[in-house]
Order: structure tokens, then sequence, then C-alpha cells
């Protein structure tokens, strides 16, 4: 594989041989410590400080590349991939997916707006929400992305700022899936318990058959409003590739019903994200979601694309345009995140081993008891013979690793979670007033900050305290 310089030329991109690999490009290295790229993880904690995220510029553009092949080979129409920014707004990492030709997903102003510093193509974006802001309506106007609509008020909103803006803009409508096939089918609880159906239909998410009918009929009628798509966003990480095959399956049907009664055939799809990827050590949550055993790309992309070809030619409607929206298949492989030991504390029935890095940083493994797999950084391929719990130094319980296998540690040594560049950066907090770490991207051999470590100056300075407070504080006593 390669990637343009700026100079014209390629630069390839070779997957790493490692003593074990964790992926293309993080591994054990012959110096026995972990690695990533052509970097000694050691070496990189000890140059940036601790905690540290580290990301793969490699990582990250090949799974794009594989994502992206594995549809483009498969479907017959055109496709577009999407990244969803949310999974990591890294500006760098926003800047490398331009240069690979991917689009973004936006949710808010913030992530409009780093999209859009990073020079992305605006007609490669798409503004998501269920309670946009007439700030947000109006950079995505002023700037040409599509907006897929969520709510019936949005449409007349729309329609006055881009008369105000004197733009044309283009519109999607998010749908509220009738998944009835999915009935017995149970997911993740991100977005709720039950099965997916029940997750699908209790969520604040989309719009009604009856709905979509009356917004594309009055957005017929509006002289600045172009009809693009149709969203939906299935809001389940998992490998299995079928019930992506029933949702956009679905998508299709739902098109012919529009057309039927609207005389509009919708001329893009837009699937979202949800599908993940497997690991032989396991991820997700309680390690169920991925396996060695589990679909790959190709598995995905084909499936999708047959029954979409299927369901089109059945209603004897166009191919569409396909978007697809992944996150952390593309963002989670590329990262890892690594803490430093400091108390190692030994119970009756338990020992823990503490770390500076918490469920601030890795906040699925609290919120959804979210698998990382853990490594030591310094002579990684030790006897793991010791059974510990993982946590940080925040107040609760802070347990970022449950019942690990490791060999003995000592205050000093570093440990780092594998496949955390999707949802940790993004997701970072401040509890306990605790610092946000630093960021450092590795590619070939180079690395880089691209996100400063906050400072304590950092946590206070969004602070305000009124002078009579002050006064009272430090008057004499």
């Amino acid at each position: 594989m390669s990637i343009m310089q700026n100079n014209g030329k390629k630069a390839e991109i070779t997957p790493r041989k490692y003593q074990l690999n964790f992926s293309d490009y993080v591994g054990i290295g012959e110096n026995g410590n972990l690695w990533i790229e052509d970097c000694d993880v050691e070496d990189l904690v000890k140059k940036y400080g601790s905690p540290l995220l580290i990301i793969s510029e490699s990582q990250f553009r090949q799974s794009f590349r594989q994502f992206k092949k594995a549809f483009t080979d498969h479907y017959d129409g055109e496709v577009e991939v999407l990244y969803a920014n949310k999974s990591n707004n890294s500006l760098a990492l926003r800047h490398i997916m331009n240069q690979e030709g991917g689009g973004g997903d936006c949710f808010g102003v913030n992530e409009m707006y780093i999209s859009l510093l990073a020079g992305t193509n605006p007609k490669k974006l798409v503004l998501n929400g269920s309670n946009k802001q007439d700030e947000e309506l109006e950079m995505a106007i002023s700037n040409g992305l599509c907006i897929n609509i969520d709510s019936m008020d949005e449409l007349s909103r729309i329609s006055n700022i881009s008369t105000k803006l004197n733009k044309t803009v283009e519109i999607g409508i998010r749908l509220a899936l009738d998944l009835d096939s999915l009935a017995d089918k149970s997911g993740v609880f991100m977005h709720g318990p039950g099965t997916l159906k029940e997750q699908s239909d209790s969520t604040k998410w989309g719009m009604s058959r009856e709905q979509t009918v009356e917004i594309v009929k009055a957005a017929q009628k509006i002289e600045n409003i172009h009809l693009k798509e149709t969203h939906f966003h299935l809001s389940r990480m998992t490998n299995e590739v079928e019930p992506f095959a029933v949702m956009a399956r679905e998508m299709v049907t739902w098109s012919h019903y529009i057309k039927e009664n609207t005389g509009w055939t919708p001329p893009c799809i837009d699937i979202g994200g949800g599908w993940t990827y497997g690991r032989w050590y396991g991820t997700g949550p309680n390690s169920q979601i991925d396996d060695e055993n589990a679909p790959k790309y190709i598995d995905y992309a084909k499936r999708i694309s047959e029954v979409i070809s299927e369901e089109a030619a059945k209603y004897d409607l166009p191919l569409p345009k396909l978007r697809i929206e992944p996150g952390r298949l593309i963002s989670g492989p590329c990262g890892v995140a690594v803490g430093t030991v400091g108390a190692v504390k030994e119970g009756d029935k338990k020992k823990w081993v503490n770390l500076d890095l918490s469920t601030n940083h890795l906040s699925w493994a609290a919120i959804l008891d979210w698998y990382y797999h853990a490594v030591p950084v310094e002579n990684a391929n030790r006897d793991a013979s010791e059974t510990v719990d993982i946590v940080g130094p925040l107040c609760n319980s802070d347990e970022i690793g449950k019942h690990r296998k490791m060999p003995p540690l000592v205050r000093g040594e570093h440990i780092a979670f594998l496949d955390a560049g999707g949802y940790v950066e993004s997701q970072a907090a401040r509890y306990n007033a605790q610092c946000l770490p630093a960021t450092v991207l590795v590619y070939n051999g180079l690395s880089e900050i691209t996100t400063e470590r906050e400072q304590l100056r950092d946590v206070s300075s969004r602070f305000r305290v009124p002078s009579r407070l002050l006064a009272q504080s430090f008057s004499s006593k």
C-alpha cells in the first residue's frame, strides 16, 4: 500500500512483522517490548509522559482503505465512506481522512468546524442530530453540507435559514425503520435493553413512514431545498452481518414506499455505522462481541451489497448511491492507551494494580463493561502468572480491566490497552479535576504530538469566582 507525499511520490505502507502481532501495526517487537509501527512504546512514554494515547497513522489509513475497497469491489453503484468524526475527532486524523478521500459524519457545530478547518470538501460531509440548533443549521447551509432531518420542524427552519442566506440546501431524512424481523434478536445495550427491534422502536431517532411522506411532499414544494438521501443507523456495535443486512434491505423497501406515495425515489441511502471488527483476543462488552471467527470487511460488504441489489431489482428501482458511516471500525484499531503502574495492593481475595490511566479515558470500560486487551509494555512476553484488577486513580471503582492475567507488576512499569483509538480521546472526561492526556501520532519511525497534554491551568481556566466571594474568602479574620 502507498500514500501520496507532498512531493507527489508514493510512500509505502507496509504491515510490520513482530514476535506477536496484535494488528498489522501493533505487536511485541524483537526486544520484547510493545511496539506501534516502528516505535517502542516504552520509549514513547518516557519521551511524552503518562497517561498517553498513541495513534498509528498507517493503521488508520489501512483500516479505511480496506473497508472502502471491500465495498467498491462488491457494490455496483457509487460508494462513499463518511468517517464518523465522533469516534476520534482529532484534527490530524481529519486531515489524513481527507487525503484518503473520506467524507465525514458530523454532530454539532464543533465537529463541523473541525472538519471544515481541516479543509474537508463540504459535499462529503453530512450533519446529523436530533435537536439541531439554528447555529448548526446556518453553518451547514452556509458551507453546503447535507442535513439529515430528524424532526418535523426542521424542514421549515432549514427553509427559512436557507432563504435568508440565499442558499440551496441538500437534505436527507432519518428513518425509523420497522425492524420486525429483528424482534427476537438481542443487541448490545447501548440504547436501552430489549431486542434490536425494541431498542430501535424506543430510541428518539427517525421519522415514521407517514412523517417521511409528509416531509418529502413539503420539500418538493420548496425551491431552495433539494432531496438527496434517506438515513438510518442501527446503533448496535457488533460483528454480526445479518442485522445490518435486514436494515439495508428495509431502507430500499422504504424507498419503494416513498416513491409510490410521493413520486420521489431516494437516489442515495446512508446506512450509518455500528458494524465492528474481530480480534483473536476479543473486544467489546465482556469481550463477547469479537472473536477470531468474526466476519471480515468483505463479508459485510458482500452481504450489504447483495441485499440492496436484490431489493432494488425487486421493486424496479435504480441502484442507489451508498453512503456508510464507520467510526470505531476505522479509528479503534489504530490506538493504544498507556498508563503507569502506581500502587500495587493485595487483599485477602483480590489484587489491584493502580494506574494513572482511568475510566476518564477508557470510559466504555465503565459505561458498557467494554473489554480493552491489556498488555505490559516492557518485556511483554513475561509469564502472566497473576490475576489482577487493573484500576485507575479516581474516587469511584474505576475498573478498566477486571480479572486480567498479568505478570507480576511493580511501580513505574507501563501497561497498554489496545484498540483504544475510538471513543477514547473524544469521550475523555475530567472527573476529579484530572487533566486530559496527550496524543501522539506515529508513522514510519516518526512520533509527533497531535493533542497537547492538559495542564492545571486548563482545568481551572473556565472557572469564574464572583468578587464578593473573593472578598469574603481573603478578607482578614
